[in-house]
């Protein structure tokens, strides 16, 4: 039976909470939040974080037929899972997702080291996140913010630089389970097209753009992204 896995990033409130809407519309679905996010201690490198998934999923006897689905870190954390262990992985959902370093604009990262000193550049910080999540419902856009204010700006800073790391050009054409790509295509910040590189790079896979959608289509566009999600589940 298909287990889906949602794996969540350092956006959208930077826990769980951000697959509120899948959760409820996919019954036994689950969404662990990582070491670091709220609780515990972060983890070093994309691949310590999957190491830690699988962890979790086994703990909950959660071994094959997996379906994971994320976005930037939970997104990587589900590639490199897919290519260390294909034979649990059932499909991948992935969503502003690189194999390879991402560019930041300038400043990016001293924004959050900033932002952990200085209460105007705290507010800054929050402000940046409001902007970032201009597609989400106000109520739930409210919670998310709230979660960022617990987890705080050196947890994100910390994602950044974990997520900016991962590489796995070299091993990208050796991924096996089926892959659907989801991008925003309003996403304030205007990453490059990373998950143009990945889909021309894996000829069998899907690519999905989202208009309407930003950095965090689950939260934006739930409904057609729970549709998409019911699709690939339905064809695999």
């Amino acid at each position: 039976m298909t287990q889906l896995v949602f794996i969540h990033g350092p956006g959208a409130g930077a826990c769980a909470d951000g697959f509120h809407y899948q959760l409820k519309h996919f019954p036994g679905s689950v969404a662990p939040t990582l070491p670091g996010h709220l609780e515990g201690t972060r983890c070093p490198d994309i691949k310590s974080y999957t190491e830690w998934v699988r962890g979790w999923l086994w703990a909950q006897g959660m071994k094959k037929d997996l379906v994971l689905c994320g976005f930037t870190l939970g997104a990587s954390i589900g590639l490199q899972y897919g290519l260390d262990y294909p034979e649990e992985i059932k499909g991948l959902v992935l969503m502003t997702v690189a194999a390879r370093p991402k560019t930041r604009a300038p400043g990016a990262y001293d924004l959050r080291v900033r932002a952990a000193r200085d209460p105007k550049a705290y507010e800054e910080w929050i402000a940046f996140q409001i902007h970032a999540m201009k597609f989400v419902e106000p109520g739930l856009k409210a919670r998310l913010l709230e979660r960022h204010r617990q987890i705080g700006p050196m947890s994100q800073l910390h994602d950044l630089q974990t997520i900016d790391a991962f590489d796995v050009r070299d091993r990208l054409s050796t991924l096996k389970p089926p892959l659907l790509l989801l991008r925003g295509m309003d996403d304030p910040g205007s990453p490059p097209e990373y998950e143009k590189e990945i889909h021309e790079a894996l000829p069998g896979s899907e690519y999905v753009k989202l208009y309407g959608a930003g950095h965090f289509p689950v939260t934006e566009k739930p409904d057609e992204v729970n549709a998409l999600i019911e699709k690939f589940l339905a064809r695999l």
